[in-house]
């Protein structure tokens, strides 16, 4: 049935709930949540002036909504953040952020702690110091730490597997009290893991008192190799104290906003700038990047930031600190509250240090954006804009997505083909493709070629089919995805032999040639059966020396590497019938191939994987230079088969 939008408007509930923007073609451009659905939904659809170019378009394209009726607003909110992480509409602000934070965890819930590097905070008993934003820096005190007090990192069962191995390396390096040995007590054990605990949780003092101790006595012993260990180990302390230069006056957990946002522009990203505060001290800082910001308020940017971060993060601050007031600030702070099980507080400082703090975090991010503007527009010129010059160049409306097309040999030896995608000027990965030829012997590029698009397109159209029989998303399919343009490596004849594919199969994909000059220097394009000169200084040029030079690289590549596995061979390769199993059964009764050669066939038929008939097959092989045709039926056999087509 058509999607009638005035009569679904009417049938809207006055309930919390999530509703969700869609285009014609099923794809969620927008997903939020409402109080009162009735009243939300319906105001997209009237004249307002005002609201942006930004949520015009949009609107313009919906062809139909959906909802989701939930219990109360909080319910909303977290289904609305869940649906926006799983789908990421184009139109909704997004955080750009993959990162996951290190942690410092101590296994205070053993017998034995040990310091380990973690990126995930579980409930297992043990403590957590962090997040940190530095890994290295994570890694480098665990270091310090174990150095310092001797503390193990291995993964034995103490203390169950006391006595049961001899101690590792580390222990004869110094660098271990080695409990496996019970040589130490937990008592003793128990000590220094307490020392390292004051450490993380920065009384310095402490540890720098007992350092001195040491160094002191260790010099009184005449122990000056000692000595200066602790000397470095004592400096080591130092400097991370130092670095510690932002303390507050109480020991609180708290994140510090800041916000810059390019207003005059509806497409801009934003920055936030993060300073994270543990234990009344500064950790580390971090930026993040947030989509499609420039017709939405500060507060709106700020909020959805604050959901779709926290939401995220396996550690949530008992303080959140902002530059300015959000939407839905109390809800947000019962969701966060819930789910660190004790209360949050989202707070807008108007004086005193927290506000300097918020001020600075708001600079810097101010800092970042401004720096990185010139980089965006460099990175917009070498894709998008590099995308819209070859669009205007072929005559053609836009260009999102292109495929190019490579054959490589070495006289007619294992001909390969390679595929490569670019989308919006980058390249894409994930969707380039590699074919082993099947059906040319020699070197015909033209030959291989046609194959190559033959297979490309046929099992594209196959699998189109397929799915739309079973009416699932074409983008399940691997080559259900058709370029706006096939690029191929050559010019008239490459060219032709790409459009004799494609009429064969009827599929209508404009195909243009990147034609080189004697010195294999790109040159011009072919299209259209006429020569297209290039501006050899324009990003459009420098974008198909690119994807010219992409594709030539995964071509030889994967063409080197069939080399390197036909020539790593052994004679056992060449026996009828001896496959990985009994090739590996014989390497391990026989020294070498001359012992090998050596046995009689009863011997060799004493190995249980060999039976007495294969045994006397290889015997012959050795002996009479004979070999039997392999049964390509047996399970054993070593052959090659062809290779279809497969993921980079």
């Amino acid at each position: 049935m058509p999607f009638n939008i005035e009569e679904e408007l009417g049938a809207l509930p006055h309930k919390p709930g999530v509703y969700i923007m869609h285009d014609d073609k099923d794809t969620i451009m927008y997903v939020g949540k409402a109080v009162d659905l009735h009243n939300r939904v319906r105001s997209y659809f009237r004249k307002i002036v005002g609201r942006g170019p930004q949520i015009d378009l949009m609107v313009r394209q919906i062809a139909y909504f959906e909802y989701i009726v939930t219990d109360s607003e909080l319910e909303a909110l977290i289904l609305e953040n869940n649906l926006i992480k799983e789908n990421r509409p184009k139109y909704n602000t997004m955080l750009k952020d993959d990162k996951t934070y290190p942690y410092i965890k101590v296994t205070v819930n053993e017998s034995y702690p040990r310091i380990l590097f973690s990126r995930q905070l579980k409930k297992d008993k043990a403590r957590y110091f962090g997040p940190f934003t530095s890994a290295a820096a994570v890694k480098d005190t665990i270091e310090l730490l174990n150095r310092m007090y001797g503390l193990r990192d291995c993964r034995r069962d103490l203390p169950k597997d006391i006595g049961v191995e001899r101690p590792c390396l580390n222990y004869h390096m110094g660098r271990c009290l080695a409990p496996c040995t019970g040589k130490v007590s937990e008592d003793e054990y128990a000590e220094s893991v307490s020392l390292a605990l004051e450490f993380l949780s920065g009384n310095y003092g402490v540890v720098i008192q007992d350092l001195k101790k040491r160094m002191d006595k260790a010099s009184e012993d005449m122990n000056f190799e000692e000595a200066i260990r602790y000397r470095d180990l004592l400096s080591s302390v130092k400097q991370t104290a130092q670095k510690q230069k932002m303390s507050g006056n109480t020991g609180e957990d708290r994140d510090i906003l800041g916000i810059a946002v390019e207003s005059e522009n509806p497409d801009a990203d934003g920055v936030i700038q993060t300073f994270f505060i543990r234990d009344g001290r500064l950790i580390g800082r971090e930026h993040f990047y947030m989509t499609h910001v420039g017709a939405r308020s500060r507060g709106e940017v700020l909020s959805e930031f604050v959901k779709q971060f926290y939401a995220g993060t396996p550690f949530i601050p008992s303080q959140i600190l902002l530059p300015e007031p959000i939407e839905d600030k109390e809800i947000i702070g019962q969701w966060l509250s819930a789910r660190k099980e004790q209360k949050v507080e989202l707070v807008v400082p108007l004086k005193g240090r927290k506000e300097k703090l918020v001020e600075l975090a708001g600079e810097n991010a101010a800092l970042i954006l401004s720096k990185d503007r010139e980089r965006f527009k460099r990175e917009e010129g070498r894709t998008i804009g590099a995308m819209k010059e070859l669009a205007a160049l072929l005559g053609m409306g836009s260009l999102n997505r292109m495929e190019a097309y490579d054959i490589s040999n070495i006289s007619g030896f294992a001909n390969v083909g390679s595929m490569v995608v670019y989308e919006k000027g980058k390249p894409k990965r994930s969707d380039y493709r590699k074919f082993r030829i099947r059906s040319v012997t020699g070197p015909d590029d033209y030959a291989c070629m046609r194959e190559v698009l033959t297979r490309r397109f046929r099992h594209g159209l196959e699998e189109r089919e397929e799915l739309s029989k079973n009416d699932m998303d074409e983008s399940l399919g691997s080559f259900t995805k058709f370029p706006d343009v096939i690029m191929m490596d050559g010019g008239r004849g490459q060219v032709n032999i790409a459009l004799s594919v494609l009429q064969e199969l009827s599929v209508n994909i404009p195909v243009c040639g990147m034609v080189k000059d004697d010195h294999h220097r790109t040159r011009g394009l072919y299209f259209n059966n006429e020569e297209i000169p290039i501006d050899d200084h324009s990003e459009a040029f420098k974008l198909i020396t690119r994807m010219q030079d992409e594709v030539h690289r995964f071509a030889i590549e994967y063409h080197r590497s069939l080399r390197s596995r036909s020539q790593v061979t052994s004679r056992l390769d060449q026996i009828p019938g001896v496959g990985p199993a009994r090739k590996k059964a014989l390497m391990r009764e026989f020294r070498s191939i001359d012992d090998l050669a050596a046995a009689t066939a009863e011997e060799i038929a004493l190995i249980p994987e060999i039976p007495e008939t294969q045994a006397q097959v290889i015997y012959d092989f050795f002996h009479n230079g004979s070999a039997a045709p392999a049964d390509p039926g047996n399970p054993e056999d070593t052959t090659d088969p062809a290779d279809d087509d497969v993921s980079s």
